[in-house]
């Protein structure tokens, strides 16, 4: 690399120099590295197209499944979302071991028992983690995804951010298939609750449980609020929100 002493500072690619800035300092080098059209011909590079084919499906699989749980994700996510799922999709691909590789699928691989293990209990929002906001067990029916809290004290077992004076609990079941990208999802209505210490029995029932190829996976929501003039309010644009696979089927 070389650096650039100029009165005109450039910053991006002409012919084959790309000129960059770098702790205060311009350089530029020249412009390297493999040909696209090398990579996808060349048969020295069979494991790179291999390698870029399933990174790329396991990219566009987390896509799916943000897809198919629409509203639910966009009130309770992180800004590292998508990577975490890229990861975790990467590694439920890892668990094909039926395919050749460069073929291995996150469809296959969901449908062993570790497959199914590495997205039960995945959070939407890391800053929110269940296990880390609701210190109240709750029961779960596979056949029916309703979602029972018996005699929970929303004060003592919920750890609530500052200024929240009620708390919603909402249950959904998403059938999806990731090889046909097919999905249903079925929610259930919001339970809201103010923060006190009345013991509350919450139960969540989906208006269906879906059904179809692929698998069922439960979720239980909690989004917090604040109460003012007898409006509530999503605290700080619902960053506060839980969402989390409690079980995959």
């Amino acid at each position: 690399m070389a650096k650039v002493n100029s009165i005109i500072k450039i910053e991006g690619t002409v012919e084959d120099l790309t000129f960059y800035k770098k702790d205060g300092v311009n350089y530029v080098r020249r412009k390297g590295g493999v040909s696209k059209e090398r990579i996808g011909n060349d048969p020295n590079f069979i494991r790179t197209r291999e390698n870029n084919s399933e990174f790329g499906h396991s990219g566009s699989s987390g896509k799916v499944l943000r897809r198919a749980l629409g509203t639910m994700v966009f009130k309770a996510k992180d800004s590292k979302l998508q990577s975490r799922l890229l990861s975790v999709m990467s590694r439920i691909k890892n668990m094909d071991v039926l395919s050749p590789r460069g073929k291995r699928s996150v469809s296959v691989g969901l449908s062993t028992p570790e497959g199914k293990q590495v997205l039960r209990g995945f959070n939407f929002n890391a800053n929110a983690i269940l296990d880390s906001v609701l210190f109240a067990p709750y029961d779960l029916d596979t056949n029916t995804g309703v979602i029972m809290l018996r005699d929970i004290l929303t004060a003592e077992q919920v750890l609530f951010p500052q200024g929240a004076t009620h708390v919603s609990f909402q249950g959904a079941v998403c059938a999806l298939d990731f090889e046909t990208e097919v999905s249903e999802v079925a929610y259930s209505p919001v339970v809201n609750l103010p923060l006190n210490l009345t013991p509350t029995t919450v139960t969540l029932t989906p208006s269906s449980v879906p059904t179809g190829t692929g698998q069922q996976f439960f979720l239980l929501m909690i989004s917090f609020y604040q109460e003012v003039n007898s409006v509530q309010y999503s605290l700080k644009n619902e960053e506060y929100n839980v969402l989390t696979i409690i079980e995959v089927v």
